[in-house]
């Protein structure tokens, strides 16, 4: 046996921030991730700085932006260094490192330092050769399309049961000589929006919020074009009545209370094999959902539906855990998912690398010395958070919004169009193009941020251009 701390790393796929009950969303069943929330710290400024998978994996990989390691789209770009990685040097300091569930990594079958990694790839073998157990993912619905369905398995053979399923048999067999390391990553609630049939059901009559419209997206029309051409591209969301809109927003929810349900079961192992006592549970998702948000579906761009993640830090114990000062504590200190990798390195004592964009997020909210500015990049999309205000750009068309959070925290209203703030604009505007400019990004040009194309309208936007076609056939990492 050994004294030095386990950590498990739970991350969901496009969970956004606001989905969790203990966080102040009564619509949403959440009870083990409330239990996080009670007992640990719960992060309320949590962003990602790049909103689509890929980069959002490699930057708690190696815990920079994906602007820093210049990966800021899902292309196939290798930059992740197995030995700076965060399983890497936990690896080499005698942890066993394990991955379980979506990786979303180039290339896919690489293990990145981990010592053994199971992906979303082997839960389909799994099942193919398991035919009596039914057939995942057989109802034609894309892995972008925002339409709900129901799974065409039952709950005990899902992907997201067996993700804890082979998590909880990594805890019965490990060497238990050494510490550990394991990441276990669910696909959901990433699309398609396929709960199982009992989850469905106990969401099916259940009010659940509206999508936000702000005073700059109460029509399509008086949206910046650029930031809909994720949403344009994906799923066309817009498009939904009132009605389709309540079930998206009902099975995207059924889907998380099914994650979290899952995770009461690797929870309680750790309980009864004694292994709460001296495991750190880390809970984060890699990017949000827009869900209807000003028109939009998917994610990329900077608001706070794609952006905003949550991050939940529960200190070791079990029930004896009632006297430590974490429990239970909000932080309002700004983080990312690039303070993952030096959060644990500081929990486990192992040394990070260094030249990292990251922070220990624990001594932040313990009054240590905190992050002023966080500003992301996702292809064409562009965000500056500072203080109440964000300011987002999209270089497609040059469109602008600023908000302040603190007074408006659903971005309703677009400081920009109603002229106003327009110092802090301009600060905010000058602080992204010192940033890109001194990275050399061609988003800058002649001291100003670029603007492809100033006359972008609704009709250049493309037309639901990658619903996601996959079938099972096809050996991919992005089966949901």
């Amino acid at each position: 046996m050994t004294d030095r701390p386990n950590v498990l790393l739970i991350t969901t796929d496009q969970q956004r921030f606001d989905t969790i009950n203990a966080a102040g969303n009564p619509h949403i069943r959440t009870p083990n991730l409330n239990w996080l929330a009670d007992n640990g710290v719960r992060f309320s400024n949590a962003y990602t700085d790049c909103p689509i998978c890929v980069p959002a994996r490699a930057t708690i990989m190696m815990g920079k932006h994906g602007h820093t390691i210049g990966l800021v789209s899902n292309g196939g770009k290798r930059v992740i260094d197995a030995e700076r990685s965060l399983p890497g040097i936990l690896t080499r300091a005698g942890y066993q490192t394990r991955a379980q569930g979506k990786m979303h990594f180039h290339p896919r079958r690489c293990n990145h330092g981990f010592e053994h990694m199971e992906i979303l790839e082997d839960y389909y073998r799994y099942m193919a050769a398991h035919p009596e157990k039914g057939v995942p993912m057989d109802h034609g619905l894309g892995q972008n399309v925002m339409e709900p369905g129901v799974s065409t398995v039952d709950e005990t053979n899902s992907l997201t049961h067996w993700t804890v399923g082979r998590s909880v048999d990594f805890l019965e067999t490990r060497d238990d000589s050494r510490p550990f390391f394991l990441w276990t990553s669910f696909a959901k609630p990433h699309p398609p929006l396929d709960p199982c049939r009992s989850y469905w059901e106990m969401y099916r009559d259940r009010p659940v919020p509206a999508p936000i419209r702000g005073d700059w997206s109460s029509s399509l029309e008086d949206i910046p074009p650029g930031f809909l051409v994720s949403s344009f591209y994906l799923n066309m969301c817009h498009r939904f009545d009132e009605t389709l809109m309540t079930d998206v927003r009902r099975a995207y929810y059924a889907c998380i209370t099914q994650v979290d349900y899952n995770l009461g079961i690797l929870f309680s192992r750790l309980r009864e094999m004694d292994m709460l006592e001296n495991t750190w549970i880390i809970f984060t998702a890699d990017h949000g959902e827009m869900l209807g948000d000003h028109q939009m579906g998917a994610k990329s761009v900077g608001l706070e539906g794609a952006a905003h993640v949550p991050m939940l830090i529960k200190p070791p114990g079990g029930h004896g855990a009632i006297d430590d000062p974490r429990r239970g504590l909000v932080s309002d200190t700004l983080v990312c998912l690039a303070d993952v990798l030096p959060t644990i390195a500081a929990i486990t004592g192992v040394e990070a690398p260094d030249g990292l964009d990251g922070t220990d997020m624990l001594a932040a909210a313990e009054g240590g010395k905190r992050r002023e500015v966080l500003h992301g990049e996702c292809k064409d999309y562009f965000y500056v958070r500072e203080g109440d205000y964000k300011y987002c750009y999209e270089s497609l068309g040059g469109g602008e919004l600023m908000f302040n959070l603190r007074e408006d925290p659903r971005e309703e209203h677009d400081l920009v169009r109603a002229g106003e703030e327009q110092e802090t604009r301009e600060r905010l505007r000058g602080v992204l193009v010192e940033r890109l400019a001194s990275a050399g990004k061609d988003a800058v040009n002649d001291g100003d941020l670029v603007c492809r194309n100033p006359h972008l309208t609704l009709d250049d936007l493309p037309r639901n251009t990658w619903p996601g076609y996959h079938t099972r056939k096809v050996a991919v990492d992005v089966l949901h």
